[in-house]
Formats: structure tokens, C-alpha cells, sequence
């Protein structure tokens, strides 16, 4: 088995860790520089983990699926996704990307602790431990059942797709293709990065921006406009400097885990 994962500041790559651990399986984030042809080659269950953006796939991983399509053929899938507190269909979205029926052997949702860190809305997760051991003995209940045989797809029935389309066409609208679509919430977050006059243009966000989004030019930390509002660059800026679609100051970070 083989795990493939992106996470934008710690919580996937938690999940997909640890559910690696427990099943033997070889974990890869889709950031690492390898051949990924010549890997998902060497095996026939491929376990996919994401966070969940408003109901939907985020914009890197559907664009590593759109790049890995013939790699994905015949494989058996299980899809591990995480969430906050709601997404409906966040698991079984993944399948719109494929252009046939996938062979999916299971699928979950993990309530996880927010990253989110300026929309007041949402708020700082109180207490982490607490979500992270329910989170734990739900992936050690899906690891004994996969073991077992057992079929599990959370988020496949007729009422899940409902829900996940309260969030989910505004944010995305109908396309699942791995362009972010104008007009759509996604979009004016790809294009929704701002810096502040409080960057000291150390470079860090440049440096850890899996969509290499962010650039250093005279000291001065702009865009390109391809943001997949992963979070990573507004929890990691040391001057609270970055934010991406909300736009007010962080007044705490999401330290991962």
C-alpha cells in the first residue's frame, strides 16, 4: 500500500502518517521530488489523504491527480480526508477527478484542530489533545476494518452530496477540473494573497509555498496568483505579516502538529 498526502500545516500529514504506521504502507507527501509513475507502479492500494476546502478537493491535489491520472488506473482506492467541523461530500469529490468509476475500498472524514487562525467565525481549537484522540481511535477503528475487509465511504450517500453542495458550488461551483474557475470563492483566494507593511521579507513563505506562489523580489514578497489557500505561509510568518481571502491580522498561529 502506498500513501499519498498533501497537508497544509500539519494535520493531514498526521492522519496519513500515522495510518501508514499502522498499515505498513510507504507514505509520500505529493510535495516530495520523486518519480510518482515508478512508485504508485509498485502498488495496488493507493490511500489518498487531504484537507478539505469548503466541501472540495484543494487545488493541488486535484492538479496532482489531473498530472497522475494513468497512475491511478486500476487501483484500489482509500480516501482519508480532514476536516473541521463539516464538508458532506469531502471524500467522495475526489472520485469526480477521474474520468471512470474508481474502486474506492474506503473512505473517511477526521475532525481535526483548526488552522484557520483569522476568521473569528471558527476560533482556536480549546483543546487539541482531545480531537487528536478521537481522531486516533477512529483511524485505529478504519485500519481494523480495512484489515477485516471491511467496506466503509463516508460521505458517498445521496444526503452527504447535498450538504457538500451548501459549500461547495459557491466555493467551487461545478467543475472539478484543476483550474480554480472565475467567479468562484476559490479563485479570489488563488488570487487572494496580501503582505502587509509589517514582512520584513525574510523569504520563509517563498520558501515554504507548495504552489512556489510566493517570490522575492528587492526584498519585497509578492504573488503569482496561485494560491491553494493551504494556510501555511498566514500559521509560519514570524511577523503575522500574510493572509490569504480573509484578510484581517492573525491574532494567534496554528503551531501543526
Amino acid at each position: 500500500m502506498l500513501t499519498l498526502y498533501f497537508s497544509g500545516t500539519g494535520n493531514t500529514a498526521y492522519i496519513a502518517e500515522s495510518f501508514s504506521e499502522k498499515m505498513g504502507a510507504v507514505c509520500l507527501s505529493i510535495e516530495a521530488d520523486v518519480d510518482f509513475a515508478a512508485e504508485m507502479a509498485k502498488h495496488d492500494t493507493i490511500a489518498i489523504c487531504y484537507p478539505i476546502y469548503g466541501s472540495r478537493v484543494p487545488l493541488i491535489m486535484r492538479q496532482f491527480v489531473a498530472a497522475n491520472l494513468a497512475s491511478f488506473a486500476d487501483k484500489k482506492l482509500i480516501i482519508l480526508v480532514t476536516q473541521l467541523c463539516f464538508s458532506g461530500d469531502g471524500a467522495r469529490v475526489l472520485c469526480d477527478l477521474f474520468p471512470k468509476p474508481v474502486n474506492v475500498i474506503y473512505a473517511e472524514h477526521f475532525f481535526m484542530p483548526n488552522n484557520v487562525c483569522n476568521f473569528a467565525l471558527l476560533g482556536r481549537t480549546k483543546n487539541v489533545a482531545v480531537r487528536l484522540k478521537k481522531a486516533e481511535k477512529k483511524l485505529e477503528k478504519v485500519c481494523q476494518n480495512i484489515k477485516n475487509g471491511l467496506i466503509r465511504r463516508r460521505g458517498f450517500s445521496g444526503f452527504a452530496k447535498i450538504l457538500g453542495k451548501v459549500q461547495g458550488n459557491p466555493w467551487q461551483g461545478d467543475s472539478r477540473s484543476a483550474v480554480a474557475v472565475d467567479g468562484t470563492m476559490e479563485y479570489k483566494a488563488k488570487h487572494g494573497v496580501q503582505i502587509d507593511e509589517d514582512c520584513n521579507g525574510c523569504g520563509l513563505c517563498v520558501e515554504i509555498c507548495p504552489m512556489k506562489n510566493l517570490e522575492r523580489e528587492n526584498g519585497q514578497i509578492g504573488h503569482r496568483g496561485n494560491c491553494t489557500m493551504c494556510y501555511r505561509c498566514v500559521n509560519r510568518c514570524a511577523k503575522r505579516a500574510v493572509t490569504v481571502f480573509f484578510h484581517k491580522k492573525p491574532e494567534w498561529q496554528y503551531e501543526g502538529l
